[in-house]
């Protein structure tokens, strides 16, 4: 089931869930609220013309975050400046919140694109909207510009919104993965 924005505050308030800085009332939609841009990206580096280069993620020794290090660098959007993502560019990004989806709470979340940057042809992930119950920690985004223009992205801009959504009981195993208490990089 969807948690309304009245249920967000709610379970904020029950200390099910921390969104860390809090949300301003703004930022609450029907079902929704709103996180921010932090002010650090990874944007992936050009492939060498004349490289052969292929990712293999069945390979046993795989390591996705040392990876991703090793294929971008990072750069920082700094106050009053942007980043202009330009077309078919794709980056890493982080929300300015950190969240915590308390395991005792039978609560996960999705991050979805708003509306009003997706027409302009900005997605914030590729395939990986779920943010599972036990997560805590900023959101990673996969941020693609589809549209035919740069679209310039700045610190504090509101880039995405969370949904959340109660499981049917707790889970045996809480979210454990290699990204769990990620921090921006």
């Amino acid at each position: 089931m969807i948690l309304t924005d009245r249920e967000i505050k709610l379970s904020i308030a029950a200390d099910q869930l921390q969104i860390d800085p809090s949300p301003d009332p703004e930022s609450y939609a029907s079902t929704s609220v709103d996180l921010t841009l932090a002010s650090l990206l990874r944007i992936y580096k050009p492939v060498v013309k004349g490289t052969k280069t292929v990712i293999d993620p069945s390979d046993p020794e795989f390591n996705a975050k040392e990876l991703i290090e090793n294929l971008t660098e990072q750069r920082h959007i700094h106050e009053g400046e942007g980043y202009d993502l330009i077309k078919d560019q794709f980056a890493l990004a982080w929300t300015r919140e950190k969240v915590n989806l308390k395991e005792h709470s039978r609560i996960a979340a999705r991050v979805e694109g708003k509306s009003s940057l997706a027409r302009l042809g900005l997605a914030v992930h590729v395939t990986a909207p779920t943010i599972h119950a036990g997560f805590r920690g900023p959101i990673q985004l996969e941020i693609k510009n589809h549209g035919s223009l740069p679209i310039r992205l700045r610190t504090g801009m509101k880039i995405c919104q969370l949904i959340f959504e109660t499981t049917l009981g707790m889970p045996d195993r809480a979210y454990k993965g290699q990204f769990l208490g990620q921090t921006a990089k």
